[in-house]
């Protein structure tokens, strides 16, 4: 299997790209939707930094998909959160769908 079914991404959420910071706060590129498998489930993950914090929401993307870490994202209800971490999850030729891993706050 190759990549996640289209027909699995039934959610749309918006994603601001972090771009980095400057001297009024972060900066994020132009807002663009994202197709993806939301599963709203809290659980503890490690951020880039090390540290143990909450994820109160994973998103599945197809594998292409780029979402650095910090970046934000507008879920379906509206809330609005942060790019913990991302995962590309690649099945090396294994009948699992790969795919984009996205841990939100």
């Amino acid at each position: 299997m190759s990549s996640i079914p289209g027909w699995l991404l039934r959610h749309r959420i918006v994603v601001e790209p972090y771009l980095g910071d400057s001297s009024t706060g972060p900066l994020y590129g132009p807002a663009r939707e994202l197709r993806c498998f939301l599963d709203e489930q809290t659980r503890t993950v490690r951020s880039p930094g090390g540290e143990d914090v909450a994820s109160s929401s994973t998103a599945y993307a197809a594998p292409g998909a780029l979402v650095p870490p910090l970046s934000r994202a507008t879920l379906p209800g509206g809330r609005v959160t942060t790019v913990i971490q991302t995962a590309r999850r690649d099945g090396g030729g294994l009948a699992t769908p790969d795919h984009l891993e996205i841990q939100l706050e």
